[in-house]
């Protein structure tokens, strides 16, 4: 075989397999990476559990006080995520569609909260909605009370959350090719419908990630919302730390127990979440 036809056979070979020389030691190194950074630390939450019989286990993770943090975690992760998704998709909107001045200040303002310690943002959202703070002092009249209850929660989620919506959606809107929306117009059709029609389809499978990357934070989140939310049990107390408490109070087995049915919560969630993400993507592919 000439040389040339071996250098078109590798070519081809290439392309069929889709693998990059080095792909094995490329492939042991990420199993390996995930072994000891994601999968280990999870199987101990699992193996550690096992220190409880089922009986205690199921005691520990349907006690009334551990079914109401429950509640409040994985709700008020949902809602925020919820608010996320539309909020994000009209930041993101004006953005990728308009120029004004300041552009630049508040695209960069939207990573603020992940580049800020959350315990700060926590700390800060305190400060505004305390009932003596420069907000809460004027809600409060008016029968709203933020802080130290469950929409204070909600809030701080809503905070952290907010800039993976964005930045998930922005660069989908900005690709997407103005001639289509230009063509359906030209059509007839109103912009409401174009957007429902010809944009909203495009744009679903980022919006439902965002929405998982913005659920997936709110539920794992502590620092931003310990401060607001009060801490009260049945109330306004969250997963996490009722879980900090467990461990404070040398229990660790009951601690793994509730982080045991977070971690199985969440996967079947986000494995929800991806599956109809895939189904979106592959309906919108020709």
């Amino acid at each position: 075989m000439s040389p040339t036809a071996l250098r078109l056979s590798s070519a081809s070979r290439w392309r069929v397999t889709g693998s990059l020389p080095g792909f094995g030691a490329s492939l042991g190194f990420t199993l390996f990476y995930l072994g000891l950074i994601v999968l280990m630390p999870l199987a101990m939450v699992v193996l550690r559990t096992f220190d409880l019989s089922w009986f205690e286990f199921v005691a520990k993770v349907s006690s009334p006080r551990a079914l109401s943090a429950f509640k409040i975690s994985f709700g008020a992760a949902l809602i925020a995520a919820a608010i996320n998704v539309l909020v994000g998709l009209l930041l993101a909107w004006v953005i990728s569609r308009y120029r004004f001045p300041g552009k630049k200040i508040i695209d960069a303002l939207i990573d603020l909260p992940i580049a800020l310690p959350t315990a700060v943002a926590g700390i800060a959202l305190t400060t505004l909605y305390a009932p003596k703070g420069w907000l809460g002092q004027w809600l409060l009249p008016l029968g709203i009370q933020v802080a130290f209850t469950p929409l204070g929660i909600v809030l701080a989620l809503v905070f952290v959350g907010l800039p993976f919506v964005v930045r998930t959606v922005q660069p989908v809107l900005q690709d997407i090719e103005h001639e289509t929306e230009e063509a359906a117009i030209s059509l007839g059709a109103s912009p409401v419908q174009t957007f429902l029609r010809v944009t909203l389809p495009t744009i679903a499978p980022a919006l439902i990630t965002g929405f998982a990357l913005a659920f997936a934070r709110g539920v794992g989140e502590y620092g931003s919302v310990i401060f607001i939310a009060g801490n009260m049990p049945m109330i306004s107390e969250i997963t996490p730390l009722l879980i900090v408490t467990q461990l404070e109070q040398y229990d660790y087995a009951g601690a793994t127990a509730l982080a045991l049915v977070m971690l199985v919560a969440s996967f079947a969630l986000l494995l929800l979440i991806n599956l109809l993400q895939s189904r979106l993507a592959a309906r919108g592919q020709p």
